[in-house]
């Protein structure tokens, strides 16, 4: 039996074209699909864990330290599983992978409403926001959406990461809602349906490339009288497929180092302003409900600003977008830090904006970059490379700023840091370049 994978590593874009151009392109469900998985992702761990804490330590006698055990270690165990997950994403496509990682996901939290134990807890964390979230997240859909999609592969990317901020905007206060009108243990009932149900409806729908069903990146097709326009996009599309690098290619390139410490330091800073944005806040003499509506405006300017970075990709250089979006994050530090001076409520809001229309542009730029420096054939393989960079970074982030913290006895400094690393991001990503594919026939990472 032939696998798959392997068949795909002789295609060529001119010998198994559509006749005629589809009416809907099958790769905006592909992208759809990836809205659902990386809201999903989200849907389940992250904010949402603050939403249970003081209830479950309350009711179950574990400290602050126990029930964030559970959380780390799921965060951990998904950074880990991505060198996994990845290879069997270029092998198998999404639809098992997310098949799987639904029931998984789901039936943890399930489970979770009836835990007893604090090991039981951490087991099924574990489960649900280690493995579970991995098989149905970012790594396994944007390498899903970047198959399907080489011309318009930035506004696709964009798309697909709006389920992380619709995730970061709805669920916190969904979840709230009802934990506080019922008890936590309902809340991880409707969480589980919240998560599972949107999974396994999209799951089956989920497709591994176009060329497996005999179309085309972006729906194009092959015609007797091209364009020039046409003859431009079917090149590209060619180049993407047949300038692949496989993992061992990519580890021996600059250009992955680049954007793992880029990235890296992206996430250390993103953990290091979601643990410690509100307290610096309120110890500035802001009150905790003025602090948490004004980093609820991250969320929103996190879903508009992905018109902004999908219409930027289609246009501008990858690189000097991630660029900027380190800026915009760095500014937004930076005014957090002058609102707190100055005590301006206004300013404080303005800061968020900054900090969320950067926010807004990880996901779909390093996706983008990604994808087309090592271009799409090994894309999980190479991807999952800088998973276990993104859980050392970003567990770094918030006890650095912490450690800072009891020994000065204040934020301040450690905020200038932030806003300094944004910029050390900025710099590492901005220098980087796509790298040539080695000479001659290469063994498959």
């Amino acid at each position: 039996m032939v696998d798959e994978a392997t068949t795909e590593q002789t295609t060529n874009i001119g010998s198994s074209l559509p006749a005629s151009k589809p009416r809907i392109f099958y790769g905006w469900l592909i992208v759809v699909g990836a809205v659902v998985g990386q809201y999903a992702a989200m849907a389940g761990r992250g904010q949402v864990n603050g939403v249970f804490l003081d209830p479950m330590i309350t009711d179950l006698g574990w400290t602050r330290s126990e029930f964030t055990l559970a959380s780390s270690s799921a965060f951990v165990i998904g950074g880990f599983a991505g060198l996994v997950i990845g290879p069997m994403v270029d092998k198998y496509g999404p639809r098992p992978l997310m098949l799987v990682g639904a029931v998984g996901y789901g039936g943890a939290l399930l489970l979770t409403s009836q835990v007893e134990t604090l090991w039981q807890f951490i087991a099924l964390q574990i489960i649900a926001g280690g493995v579970g979230s991995a098989l149905v997240g970012p790594l396994v859909v944007n390498v899903a959406v970047s198959r399907w999609f080489v011309i318009r592969r930035g506004w696709a990317l964009a798309i697909g990461s709006m389920g992380v901020s619709l995730a970061s905007v709805v669920m916190p206060l969904t979840m709230t809602t009802v934990v506080d009108g019922t008890s936590w243990r309902t809340g991880y009932v409707v969480l589980s349906a919240l998560v599972f149900v949107p999974l396994i409806l999209i799951s089956p729908f989920m497709r591994r490339s176009p060329e497996d069903h005999g179309l085309l990146p972006d729906g194009r097709i092959e015609s007797a009288s091209k364009t020039a326009e046409e003859q431009q996009a079917l090149a590209q599309i060619q180049s993407d497929h047949d300038n692949s690098l496989t993992r061992p290619e990519a580890l021996r390139t600059a250009a992955i180092w680049l954007l793992v410490i880029a990235f890296g330091i992206n996430i250390a800073g993103l953990s290091a302003m979601f643990v410690h944005g509100i307290p610096f806040m309120t110890e500035a003499g802001f009150t905790r409900t003025e602090a948490a509506a004004a980093f609820s405006v991250t969320g929103v300017a996190n879903f508009a600003s992905k018109f902004l970075w999908g219409w930027g990709l289609q246009r501008f250089p990858g690189n000097r977008l991630a660029a900027g979006a380190f800026t915009s994050s760095a500014t937004g530090v930076l005014l957090i830090i002058l609102a707190n001076d100055l005590e301006l409520m206004p300013l404080l809001v303005v800061a968020f904006i900054f900090f969320g229309i950067g926010f807004g542009g990880t996901i779909p730029i390093s996706e983008f970059l990604w994808a087309n420096y090592f271009g799409r054939r090994y894309l999980g393989a190479v991807r999952s490379i800088g998973m276990p960079f993104t859980v050392l970074f970003g567990s770094l982030g918030p006890i650095a700023v912490a450690v800072y913290f009891d020994a000065t006895d204040g934020y301040g400094g450690a905020f200038i840091g932030l806003a300094l690393v944004y910029a050390l991001a900025g710099a590492a990503v901005w220098v980087s370049r796509r790298p040539t594919k080695p000479v001659g026939v290469a063994v498959e990472g």
